[in-house]
C-alpha cells in the first residue's frame, strides 16, 4: 500500500495535501505537481511511502531541480512510485544503463535460464544492480529541523509522521492520511 502527499510551506505554517501519483510518470511530473501547490515558489514536500518497506522526500524550492532522498533504493526500484524517484543520476549511473536488456526477456516474465520458481526473489529486473540503503540528499531536510542523522535513522513503518512531527506538520499531514 502506498502513500503520497505533498506538504506546501506557507507563510501560515504548512498546508498538506494527498496526491494520486497514477498520472505521473517522471521526476519532472512530480516536481511540476509539487510546483503547482505552492503559487508563492515555497518550499514543498512530497512524502511518498510503501508500506514498511521505504520512503522518499522530493523536495522542490522553487524553479530549483528537485532534490531526492530515499530510504532504501533497492525496495524502491521494486515500485512504480520509487522507481520515479530513483534517476541515473541519484544512482550514480550513466544515462539510459538503468534496465534489464529487453531481448534477454520471455514473455512469462522470467529471464532466460530463470525458473518460475525463481520468482519468489524480490529483486527483479529494475532492481538489478540497486544496493539497499538510503541513496540522494541526506541533508535535504536539515534547514527544516531534519538532520541528516535523524533522516538515516528513519524508520520506514513511521518516518513520515515523525518528519512531519519534526516539521510541525503533522495534524496537517494527518488529515490527509
Amino acid at each position: 500500500m502506498y502513500f503520497a502527499a505533498l506538504l506546501a510551506r506557507t507563510e501560515d505554517g504548512w498546508e498538506a495535501s494527498d496526491t494520486e501519483l497514477d498520472d505521473v510518470e517522471t521526476l519532472s511530473d512530480l516536481a511540476d505537481l509539487a510546483r503547482e501547490a505552492s503559487p508563492e515558489e515555497d518550499t514543498v514536500l512530497v512524502l511518498i511511502e510503501q508500506e514498511d518497506a521505504w520512503f522518499g522526500v522530493v523536495r522542490v524550492d522553487g524553479e530549483d531541480d528537485p532534490r531526492i532522498y530515499v530510504s532504501d533504493a533497492a525496495a524502491a526500484a521494486r515500485s512504480a512510485y520509487g522507481e520515479l524517484l530513483l534517476t541515473d543520476e541519484l544512482l550514480g549511473r550513466e544515462p539510459g544503463s538503468d534496465g534489464p536488456d529487453l531481448d534477454s526477456l520471455n514473455l512469462d516474465g522470467t529471464e532466460e535460464g530463470e525458473s518460475e520458481e525463481d520468482d519468489d526473489d524480490e529483486d527483479g529486473p529494475a532492481a538489478e544492480g540497486v544496493t539497499h540503503g538510503p541513496v540522494g540528499d541526506s541533508e535535504i531536510l536539515d534547514d527544516l529541523g531534519v538532520s541528516e542523522k535523524e533522516l538515516r535513522s528513519l524508520d520506514a513503518e513511521d518516518a513520515l509522521g515523525a518528519i512531519a512531527d519534526a516539521l510541525g506538520a503533522s495534524e496537517v499531514l494527518e488529515t490527509v492520511r
